[in-house]
């Protein structure tokens, strides 16, 4: 029996989904350095628990760094993640920030604050990774995170794009990847709670009032009476996504 134990079935439907993107992007090689950006929430716990499982499966060797950046709503909400981090001898990274009450202050006054509290941790992880001298970054979005992406560029930008799987940045010395984004929503929870991951809760003023919100549950409702409008879309953001990645490995 491997170390991991035994897998359900969601939980072997991430670990081999994961590796197949990571195959397909060509996403990470030998001696890579990845910084995953831990939030704390579902997505991200569970990119975390999955990497530490291909890590040992790899043919080649990788080094994993969580990466979290407390907003500053709950000072001391990363403490479980530090200690999971300890337990599974992962090297972490926590600090405190005041972002997201900046975000929800007089200070910003142009943008929405979920854009401004995530630019704000986006560069502050771009730094992170710099000092660390850390190779990729990874992200937790999932094919859900996809979907609405796409929609909200069309609807927002007037652009056909969703997420990239695995781009460059600062010229090659960086790549962000999103390991996790063929599994959909309810099989990542699914997984999370069958792992008992210590997800806990945001606390975000603004945490189901965003725009993200609001399109998403608009794509709720345009298939919710017929789940294959549902999986054409899926299919034919996800495959267009990768295929642009693919080309561009």
């Amino acid at each position: 029996m491997a170390s991991w134990g035994k897998l359900t079935f969601a939980q072997k439907n991430c670990v081999s989904a994961t590796g197949k993107l990571m195959q397909k992007t060509n996403m990470v090689s030998h001696g890579a350095r990845i910084g995953i950006a831990a939030s704390g929430g579902v997505d991200s716990f569970l990119m975390l628990k999955v990497l530490t499982i291909r890590k040992a499966i790899m043919p080649f060797p990788v080094e994993l760094m969580a990466l979290h950046i407390n907003p500053g709503f709950e000072p001391s909400s990363h403490s479980v993640l530090t200690d999971w981090c300890a337990e599974h001898g992962i090297p972490a990274h926590s600090e405190l920030t005041d972002f997201g009450p900046r975000a929800h202050s007089d200070e910003n006054r142009r943008n929405s604050p979920c854009f401004y509290c995530s630019m704000l941790r986006r560069k502050r992880l771009f730094e992170l990774c710099r000092d660390y001298n850390l190779t990729h970054l990874a992200f937790g979005h999932n094919a859900d995170d996809n979907v609405t992406t796409f929609f909200m560029n069309i609807l927002q930008n007037g652009r056909a794009d969703g997420l990239s799987a695995n781009e460059p940045f600062f010229d090659g010395k960086l790549q962000v990847i999103r390991p996790t984004m063929l599994l959909d929503k309810k099989t990542v929870i699914k997984a999370a709670k069958q792992w008992e991951l210590p997800v806990w809760e945001n606390t975000c003023p603004s945490n189901g009032n965003t725009k993200r919100d609001e399109v998403n549950s608009w794509l709720q409702q345009a298939w919710q009476n017929d789940k294959r409008i549902k999986n054409n879309v899926f299919n034919a953001i996800t495959r267009q996504q990768v295929d642009l990645t693919s080309k561009k490995v």
